[in-house]
């Protein structure tokens, strides 16, 4: 096991990504403002790599830290800009087991990030896959109060030149503060939407 940096964790590597969409894919400008859409991402050294354990939980109780970290670092990358929208994903490395990535996507390490953005009533959509250096995410994206607000549906793609490696997870979440631009496909409206139960 590698030296600890992080309460039990050791990390290799935080990443953060920011992308501003000023027109659609057809050239028609924004209805009102661009989508602005960050990624923040952990290179965490997976103590499971390579062994099978009926107990992840030693990757469940201290999540929390790591969440609390995620939101720290959402606050501190989009400033006075709203988050809307949230989703997770994980990338596992060549030596790990998907369920590894998943005990770190559990609801202890997402509460955190919930009340760093003041809230968050509705799941937190999430994939993930086994993968190494450069492979390709597509995280998913849905409205973090009103599930069934179908036009903040989305998703950005990402990958990382050299991460995850063979004993690593890569813990990634991405954040929105908007819609897509120009959503016309109906469904309830996020200024319609009561934000009570997380799904309308």
């Amino acid at each position: 096991m590698k030296d600890a940096n992080f309460g039990p964790y050791h990390i290799r590597k935080w990443f953060s990504f920011y992308e501003e969409t000023l027109a659609n894919e057809t050239g028609i400008l924004a209805d009102g403002e661009p989508v602005k859409k960050y990624v923040i991402a952990a290179a965490i050294q997976n103590p499971f790599a390579g062994q099978f354990s009926e107990d992840l939980s030693a990757l469940i109780e201290n999540s929390p830290e790591l969440g609390h970290e995620f939101g720290r670092r959402i606050k501190e990358l989009a400033g006075d800009n709203p988050i809307v929208s949230y989703g997770k994903a994980i990338l596992v490395g060549a030596d790990g087991e998907y369920e590894h990535g998943n005990a770190f996507l559990t609801n202890p390490a997402a509460d955190p990030v919930r009340d760093a953005l003041g809230g968050g009533k509705s799941w937190v959509p999430s994939t993930g896959k086994i993968g190494g250096p450069g492979a390709t995410l597509d995280v998913p994206l849905a409205h973090k109060d009103a599930l069934y607000v179908r036009s903040h549906y989305d998703s950005i793609s990402v990958s990382f030149n050299d991460a995850p490696r063979n004993d690593e997870v890569l813990i990634v979440w991405a954040f929105a503060t908007r819609g897509r631009l120009h959503a016309r496909l109906g469904g309830l409206k996020a200024e319609d939407a009561k934000c009570e139960n997380g799904l309308v």
